[in-house]
């Protein structure tokens, strides 16, 4: 009986798709590896620029943020990757901030940038 594989959430600001695109292009090899969940923009890009199978969630104003939460408190979720714009204005502050919450609450690895995502990825932490 082989084990399922792991999840991973993908989230990017619209200021940080670019450097999700460039991080997933990057890691392509070991993504692939996993069951991959991402709020609806970021995971039609990545599905489009990287050609990784990616389950849609909504998109995050639009309550992605709060679904992929749900799915970390479950323990659905091995590791968050959530590339922050944080000079923008985000009006879904309150899903952001309760993502980040849940995450911390269930010890769910959370990189809000490339640098601690790639190093995540790089001690095979996952």
């Amino acid at each position: 009986m082989s084990t399922p594989p792991k999840t991973v959430a993908l989230i990017a600001h619209d200021g940080k798709k670019a450097d999700m695109v460039a991080f997933a292009i990057s890691h392509r090899d070991v993504l692939q590896r996993y069951e991959l969940i991402a709020t609806r923009t970021t995971g039609q890009l990545l599905r489009d620029k990287c050609d990784l199978e990616v389950e849609l969630m909504l998109s995050g104003p639009h309550g992605g943020d709060a679904q992929i939460a749900a799915q970390v408190a479950e323990g659905r979720i091995e590791a968050v990757f959530f590339f922050i714009d944080p000079l923008g204005k985000h009006p879904h502050d309150p899903d952001i901030n309760t993502l980040l919450r849940i995450c911390n609450v269930h010890n769910v690895p959370l990189a809000t940038n490339t640098a601690t995502a790639a190093y995540i990825i790089s001690m095979k932490a996952l």
